[in-house]
């Protein structure tokens, strides 16, 4: 089952003060950036945020699950949890910082 668009755009929506914040559509579900890091995927209409020790530190050892099948375990947000929009925020935020910058991309020659 795919995820819809405005799952998508309503979750961007509501992190959008954690910094440079949007999402891009890939294979059917979306991926939510945060100063171009991959922080999040939106999979099936649910939100996984990637697990750092801070972030699990800050939801407060939330449940974790694949967001797809063969991955690794991401923290699954409840969605009674996405109207927080502050503490959803800041989840966000700190997952980014604890995250490395992205690898470069190479350039085409």
């Amino acid at each position: 089952m795919a995820t819809r668009q405005e799952t998508a755009d309503f979750l961007t929506e509501q992190v959008s003060d954690a910094g440079a914040v949007r999402h891009k559509k890939m294979f059917g579900e979306y991926a939510l950036y945060c100063n171009e890091k991959v922080v999040a995927l939106i999979c099936d209409d649910k939100l996984f945020v990637k697990p750092t020790d801070a972030g699990k530190t800050y939801a407060e050892n939330p449940e974790e699950a694949p967001p797809y099948p063969g991955s690794k375990p991401f923290l699954l947000i409840e969605e009674n949890k996405w109207e927080d929009r502050a503490w959803l925020t800041e989840l966000i935020r700190i997952t980014a910082a604890a995250l490395p910058a992205p690898k470069p991309k190479k350039r085409k020659e």
